[in-house]
């Protein structure tokens, strides 16, 4: 590696770069979701790549997020994060925990540590769920959502967001979370789970890359929990998903050990670690 040097993507690196990103599809979902929409989004692709020009590593910049596909190797410090954290906000760094390790170490070389690290189970399925069809209690429905939903799905949204999202030194926004919400309803796939006349569940796609989908914003009302509605709706979710010839991956965090097992009865499989850090 020692002849290696990070550089940004250049248009002949493009068939080495999506060659590397689907080698690792399964666990980088993310970060191949931003290369997918680098320039609608105006996200940045760094290269790490030897003097015969053989492609090793990527880092993703989008917006204030890192994403490294650093395929579990030691690589020299990226040299260009010194001015990003110097005049650019980096809020997270996610991706295959041993990649976020390894980029850690490099930023605690140069003073910047990590305020806050979550671990999550990559999981994924690519055939029919199995288990889901007669789960649930009588009477749930389980749907797309409509516009007259908005306000009971802004409701559900930011209780999930609150729950799995919010870290512990951020501040909840209603306006902030209600926008999100209506970016999914307008973007993404997303089914609602409806019980008694009221909406109770949501779950959604939040990325798509070459062959897959991720899946994420899985959510039940606390009082509802326990009766078989998130293995319905995800199953139903998921078989739909699997229908359009795409494979489905998710991470859940490790100590949530009801969503893992739900998952697991599902068909999913546990395909890898994942890390969030927060800066």
């Amino acid at each position: 590696m020692s002849n290696s040097r990070w550089r940004k993507m250049k248009k002949r690196q493009i068939s080495g770069v999506e060659s590397l990103l689907k080698s690792q599809e399964r666990w980088c979902m993310n970060a191949c979701n931003r290369y997918l929409n680098r320039e609608s989004q105006k996200n940045h692709i760094w290269t790490l790549s030897g003097r015969d020009g053989e492609l090793s590593a990527i880092i993703v910049h989008s917006n204030q997020l890192l994403l490294p596909v650093l395929c579990s190797q030691n690589v020299p410090l990226p040299h260009f994060l010194c001015g990003f954290f110097g005049t650019i906000p980096i809020h997270s760094l996610q991706g295959r925990k041993e990649d976020v390790a390894n980029l850690e170490t490099l930023l605690e070389k140069i003073g910047l540590l990590a305020a806050e690290s979550y671990d999550y189970d990559v999981m994924c399925i690519d055939c029919e769920p199995s288990g889901f069809h007669s789960a649930g209690p009588v009477g749930l429905a389980i749907r797309k959502p409509e516009p007259t939903d908005m306000d009971a799905l802004a409701a559900l949204h930011a209780a999930y967001e609150q729950e799995e999202v919010m870290t512990l030194a951020s501040e909840f926004n209603t306006a902030v979370s209600r926008l999100n919400t209506l970016r999914i309803f307008s973007r993404e796939q997303m089914l609602v789970a409806e019980l008694g006349g009221q909406l109770v569940g949501k779950i959604n796609t939040n990325a798509a890359s070459f062959a897959r989908f991720q899946i994420g914003g899985v959510y039940v009302h606390p009082h509802y929990r326990g009766l078989g509605i998130a293995r319905r709706m995800a199953g139903e979710f998921v078989a739909g998903l699997v229908a359009q010839g795409r494979g489905i991956s998710l991470f859940v965090k490790k100590s949530n050990t009801y969503a893992r097992r739900v998952y697991q009865r599902l068909g999913f499989e546990i395909s890898g670690d994942y890390r969030i850090s927060y800066y």
